[in-house]
């Protein structure tokens, strides 16, 4: 996988489901195993079980929750971080160490692992300045994962055209109605 494939895995990922209009690319475990291939994370021709799909939504809502604490919305951080630990202990995530680097890499085969290689996509990712710059979008219908490149890291919407603007609007009104 390149640098620019593992900087938006996270992104892409998460952002399978568009809670808007309630779109959900991973809907079928053939879904699934056909975005996975797409992405390398694993070999044409496997085959995602039920199971493995109900895993993979499981560690994306974790995800999206921890993103969410980004955006100051109020989460308990300690249930989606359960969630990645027994997901990264059930595919015996483990860090290697080669050329120079360490990385990490799941043990378990097939899907189990493609899950595995986003999860240490997911401890990469924490352990680098640009994991707080990570969000989920503050519009409840929205959640829409992005990366807050503003100045002063203060990005709250994922587009102010969008969400932004609808949540300016609706606090205009309010205070009109007050």
């Amino acid at each position: 996988m390149t640098t620019t494939d593992q900087t938006n895995l996270l992104p892409d990922f998460v952002n399978t489901l568009d809670v808007r209009p309630g779109e959900d690319a991973l809907g079928t475990p053939g879904d699934l195993a056909a975005w996975l291939v797409e992405r390398d994370l694993l070999a044409e021709g496997a085959q995602a079980t039920a199971a493995d799909l109900d895993a993979a939504k499981e560690i994306r809502e974790a995800i999206r929750l921890l993103l969410l604490a980004h955006n100051e919305v109020s989460v308990d951080e300690a249930a989606p971080l359960a969630v990645l630990d027994a997901a990264a202990r059930r595919v015996e995530l483990s860090v290697c160490f080669r050329d120079g680097t360490a990385q990490c890499e799941p043990a378990a085969p097939g899907v189990p692992g493609a899950l595995g290689r986003i999860l240490g996509s997911v401890a990469d990712a924490m352990s680098t300045p640009n994991w707080a710059r990570l969000k989920a979008c503050r519009a409840d219908d929205c959640r829409w994962i992005y990366l807050d490149t503003s100045k002063n890291h203060s990005r709250a919407w994922c587009s102010m055209s969008s969400c932004g603007n609808r949540a300016k609007v609706s606090a205009y009104r309010s205070r009109q109605a007050s």
